[in-house]
């Protein structure tokens, strides 16, 4: 659950979950992005080798996901609902 701003390969201004399809963290990620309607794009890094490597790079040579950048080049790892949440403080209005 580490928040640090780093270089992405994003090109939009659109959240990227990098993931994996076995991962319960993930799959809860993914549901309360959908249960709140907002668009992410999913990147499957077993699919993905360079995704893979950008996750490793990003998380201090682990695999760790799911790995979520946001546009403004934060990142959460392995978040929680309250995590999710203060990125979208609009949602608790």
């Amino acid at each position: 659950m580490s928040e640090a701003n780093v270089e992405t390969p994003q090109t939009e201004k659109k959240i990227t979950m990098y993931a994996t399809t076995w991962c319960g963290d993930c799959r809860f990620a993914k549901r309360w992005f959908d249960s709140h309607g907002i668009a992410y794009d999913y990147i499957n890094i077993e699919e993905n080798e360079q995704a893979a490597d950008y996750v490793t790079k990003v998380n201090g040579g682990s695999r760790t996901v799911p790995t979520i950048v946001f546009p403004d080049g934060s990142v959460l790892v392995e978040p929680n609902a309250r995590d999710l949440s203060a990125k979208f403080p609009e949602l608790a209005k």
